[in-house]
């Protein structure tokens, strides 16, 4: 019996020992992640902005009227002035973009090297300043153009340099927010010549690449 006393008595003074070192849990700290940054994707839906560029491509002249200055207009006239060649240069211009249809206007610098058969003469620049209008269909830009052209060259052994209009379709693909690359034809006419009574006309393929800012 003394012995089963001293257990108990031992066993309440140990317990409040136990007790002290069963203390509650401690919290895992918990760690927040920055949310990750998910980059717009490119919507090619705003064709707004100016921009410069670059063109390349290939002219094809045919001429109209007394080319060799005989009186009278035949067959011959029109094979002296059925040549092709280059041309290339710069352009730059400013678009609006209105939602369902793009309108703007462009400036282009181009030097050619197209020439006559036999020494006849050449076509040697071809300046544009025209109206762009067209259909937005998000990255790309169906559209058409209209205004006025300038060519300088030689013809008969003489300079001449005129003015008249150009035509033409074309169209375009935003490859980013910045840069768009296309491709049009063109049609240049130019009537009655420094008043020599010969008409030019003036097609054109190119393709370009254009910056926008």
């Amino acid at each position: 019996m003394k012995h089963i006393a001293i257990l108990a008595i031992s066993t309440l003074c140990a317990a409040p020992a136990l007790a002290g070192n069963l203390s509650a849990p401690t919290p895992e700290a918990t760690i927040y992640a920055p949310p990750t940054q998910i980059a717009t994707a490119f919507s090619g839906t705003d064709w707004s902005g100016g921009y410069v560029g670059l063109r390349l491509g290939y002219g094809d002249t045919i001429g109209f009227g007394d080319v060799d200055g005989n009186g009278t207009v035949n067959a011959a006239d029109r094979a002296m002035m059925d040549a092709s060649g280059a041309v290339g240069g710069v352009q730059m211009g400013y678009l609006y973009d209105f939602g369902a249809y793009v309108m703007g206007a462009e400036l282009g610098l181009n030097a050619a090297n197209i020439d006559f058969p036999g020494g006849n003469g050449s076509v040697d620049a071809l300046h544009t300043l025209k109206l762009k209008a067209g259909l937005d269909r998000g990255r790309t830009l169906f559209y058409g153009t209209l205004g006025a052209a300038y060519v300088k060259g030689s013809l008969g052994g003489v300079n001449y340099n005129d003015t008249g209009y150009t035509v033409g379709l074309g169209v375009e693909y935003m490859v980013n927010n910045q840069v768009s690359v296309g491709g049009d034809v063109s049609h240049h006419r130019f009537n009655d010549i420094d008043g020599r009574g010969v008409n030019l006309g003036l097609t054109t393929v190119s393709a370009s690449v254009n910056y926008h800012f």
